[in-house]
């Protein structure tokens, strides 16, 4: 049980941060799966080639430069909001142990875990840039995404270090995202 608790953790906190940027936590699974930090499953052994860490290190930075730039990282934001579901579903999927678990149940949770995470962290940041451009005329959005590029690149390290722990913040982070955003929906 205790290999399933982590794997589900590690899936859950990198979800999570796909949802501030997409490709930083992806770079970060391919990094420690091509370490050998995480085990991958073997049909998500791709990930931790060194292909796949040079396209999301290229990826990353490309993301993270582009996210400066006022009213594009609105655009951005758009984007972002499908690809970070697809990609915490990806990167939880790809750490649940393939072996002992049906593709459809690994998927299914990787998609319950990890996409809805990442698109809970990913409403809740996109609205704050919203926020942001609104209040700012989009020059507070470089601190927004500021903020955003930490909390990709820590809880990405977080997420590798102390998994569980990370994994419950990270939960009650997209918690309160959806009860804040709905409660803003039914108060209307």
């Amino acid at each position: 049980m205790g290999p399933y608790i982590t794997a589900i953790a590690i899936g859950i906190g990198l979800s999570a941060c796909c949802g501030f940027r997409v490709f930083v936590p992806l770079l970060a699974a391919s990094l420690a799966g091509y370490l050998g930090w995480i085990p991958l499953n073997q049909d998500m052994a791709w990930l931790g080639t060194m292909p796949a860490i040079i396209s999301f290190g290229v990826a990353s930075v490309l993301e993270i430069g582009a996210y400066y730039v006022p009213f594009i990282d609105n655009l951005l934001d758009t984007i972002a909001s499908p690809l970070a579901v697809a990609a915490g579903t990806l990167v939880a999927a790809s750490v649940l142990p393939a072996g002992e678990m049906e593709p459809l149940l690994r998927w299914g949770l990787g998609l319950i875990a990890g996409g809805a995470t990442a698109g809970s962290i990913q409403l809740g940041t996109g609205i704050l840039r919203l926020f942001s451009t609104k209040s700012t005329a989009g020059t507070g959005n470089a601190l927004v995404a500021t903020g955003e590029n930490a909390a990709a690149i820590t809880g990405s390290a977080l997420s590798l270090l102390v998994p569980v722990i990370f994994a419950v913040i990270m939960l009650v982070l997209a918690g309160w995202i959806i009860y804040k955003a709905f409660g803003r929906l039914a108060g209307k």
